[in-house]
């Protein structure tokens, strides 16, 4: 049975008919690269990184690299009709090349039982700040230590799961299509609110002006690469999300229009998301370089400074909420797709597996971030820094290379599925054969230390 079929009697059994709308697709697409990788890595990266420069060198790097890999992965996933294992061995045409697919379904599985810890953070801290307990104890390193060192992550985490868990198991239109279509606006919304508050702070147009005028005297070769990790970070490319979104695209959809209007979304919100933070950290006298602490720690002694700060820190971490999850969905939808094939599951009961598994071997992760085992080491990493370390700088550059060889070497009609016109293809294809492989080789020597 081929895996398009399999999809599809799996999903007629749970109800849902496993196709996006065109809309729907790109909402959903959006959904999963504007993750916490916007608002919270990109902006403690930018912060690290001198500010303004660092952002244009992401802008560019996500559009020579970020956009033709994103373009590849959904054609390869239109092509293929399945996950993203099956896809990869259907336009090669050669079975082994699924192991290289396989990649991409056990980098967002792994991802997944850390990322949910990270969205149960969010949604603590939402409840904490509308409900004004979050500023009770002006220490927020110490609150935040207190917090992921308790049992209270476990419960988060659980809630975190079994949101995602419902919305997948309802389909594709009816689960995640639908979900989409609601939260998606609903963050714009918050971050057109956030943006104007932030921007008639007093220190906005020092935070402004760190932001989007570059000083290239802060950049390095590090810097760099670093840009263009984050840009390959925050399209969710190389772990098999946006391949299994496009097995879900019609024939009729545009991958180039859909190629650059994610893009967009995606650049969008970063720019957003730099236009609240680091006013807001100017302001306040908040040094921008704090690094990942810059969420939870930093910025709750800004909005406790800030009239109104409790509603509108809860309205910022709504946002990071509403972000964490949609691309919480993307993740559990790589591996449950690959169950459904592989043990023809329908999707109610591969979405019930593949969760209770996500849960169970992210609970170590959540217990090492910060909680009874985070002093647990080997070789200088705990379990959740051990993940993070594997998937990020290894499985993803390692998933995003094979998506270049395919498109670019092996599969001789990936020009044609694009829907690329002659001269633009010429450019895709240029790309994809030689300038993408190269940076990412970059990126992943660089991330396991070798240059």
């Amino acid at each position: 049975m081929s895996s398009q079929k399999s999809l599809e009697q799996s999903a007629s059994k749970s109800g849902s008919p496993e196709r996006f709308s065109s809309a729907g697709f790109i909402l959903a697409a959006i959904g999963s690269s504007v993750g916490l990788g916007n608002m919270w890595k990109f902006t403690y990266e930018t912060g690290a990184h001198g500010g303004g420069a660092f952002f244009l060198l992401f802008v560019i790097c996500l559009l020579l690299v970020g956009l033709p890999v994103l373009l590849g992965e959904l054609a390869i996933g239109r092509a293929g009709r399945g996950d993203a294992v099956h896809s990869f061995a259907k336009v090669t045409d050669k079975k082994w090349w699924g192991v290289f697919g396989f990649i991409g379904v056990l980098a967002a599985f792994l991802i997944m039982t850390y990322y949910s810890t990270i969205a149960g953070w969010t949604l603590h801290y939402t409840v904490q700040s509308l409900t004004g307990a979050l500023y009770e104890n002006a220490d927020y390193t110490a609150t935040f230590n207190q917090f992921t060192g308790s049992m209270a992550p476990i419960f988060w985490q659980i809630v975190v799961m079994l949101i995602t868990g419902f919305v997948i198991a309802r389909g594709i239109s009816s689960g995640i299509e639908r979900f989409n279509k609601i939260v998606i606006p609903g963050l714009l919304i918050i971050l057109v609110i956030m943006l104007v508050r932030t921007l008639t702070l007093d220190g906005a147009a020092e935070g402004i002006r760190y932001f989007l005028y570059p000083d290239f005297s802060e950049l390095d070769f590090k810097s760099a690469l670093s840009a263009l990790g984050l840009a390959f970070f925050s399209l969710s490319l190389g772990m098999g999300a946006m391949l299994t979104y496009g097995a879900y695209v019609e024939k009729h959809q545009s991958l180039p229009a859909a190629t650059l209007a994610v893009g967009a979304g995606d650049l969008a919100y970063a720019l957003i998301a730099g236009l609240i933070i680091f006013p807001t950290i100017f302001t306040f006298g908040i040094q921008p370089d704090v690094g990942p602490g810059l969420v939870f720690v930093a910025l709750p002694a800004a909005f406790a400074s800030m009239p109104l700060g409790s509603l509108f820190g809860g309205l910022f971490f709504i946002l990071l909420a509403i972000a964490a999850i949609t691309s919480c969905l993307a993740l559990i939808e790589v591996p449950v797709a690959f169950v459904m094939r592989k043990w023809k599951l329908t999707r109610p009961k591969a979405t019930i597996l593949i969760v209770l598994l996500m849960y169970v071997i992210g609970l170590p992760c959540t217990l090492a971030a910060g909680g009874v085992l985070s002093d647990v080491l080997v070789g200088g990493k705990n379990l959740f820094d051990w993940v993070d370390f594997i998937t990020m700088n290894i499985m993803l550059p390692l998933g995003g290379l094979f998506v270049t060889l395919v498109a670019g070497y092996v599969w001789k009609q990936a020009g044609e599925e694009t829907g690329l016109k002659r001269k633009s293809l010429k450019i895709w294809a240029f790309i994809m054969r030689f300038l993408a492989p190269i940076l990412i080789v970059l990126i992943f020597l660089s991330s396991i230390g070798l240059i």
